[in-house]
């Protein structure tokens, strides 16, 4: 139910020009870079980006280590249903590669809330998001 939510509400991102996403490796990939011709599986996790640089669990995750029921990875495909600010950094990846994906409001979902106080995840409207990103590797060849 969380992961429908989320990919429903990754269908709803919001597109515009302000500020840079930001990629930190924690860890190298030695596979080929992501494009937008494949599908990827992944794992991830998204907290919401304070101002000083603290982060805050947002209530998603595809891992139990991270409050996921199990390890479910998160099939996607770049520049398909996502937020701007998940594609730009997605693209700067390669497969098996772990990273922190810095997305600003403007290319998350901006003024948006997405799910809801209390609920099982919630993104307050204007948050800078933190993706956990690991990209498994590709789930279907090119389209």
């Amino acid at each position: 139910m969380r992961l429908a939510l989320l990919v429903l509400f990754l269908a709803q991102g919001v597109v515009s020009l302000g500020g840079e996403v930001r990629v930190v490796v924690q860890s190298a990939g030695s596979g080929p870079p992501v494009t937008t011709k494949h599908q990827y599986s992944s794992h991830v996790t998204l907290y919401i980006e304070n101002e000083d640089g603290t982060k805050k669990p947002s209530g998603w995750s595809t891992r139990k280590s991270d409050g996921a029921p199990q390890d479910q990875p998160f099939a996607f495909q770049p520049g398909r249903n996502l937020i701007q600010g998940w594609t730009e950094g997605v693209l700067k990846m390669s497969e098996g590669e772990r990273a922190f994906l810095h997305v600003p409001s403007a290319k998350g979902y901006g003024g948006s809330p997405m799910g809801s106080p209390g609920g099982a995840f919630y993104i307050p409207a204007n948050s800078d998001l933190l993706f956990d990103i690991e990209i498994l590797g590709k789930v279907s060849s090119e389209l």
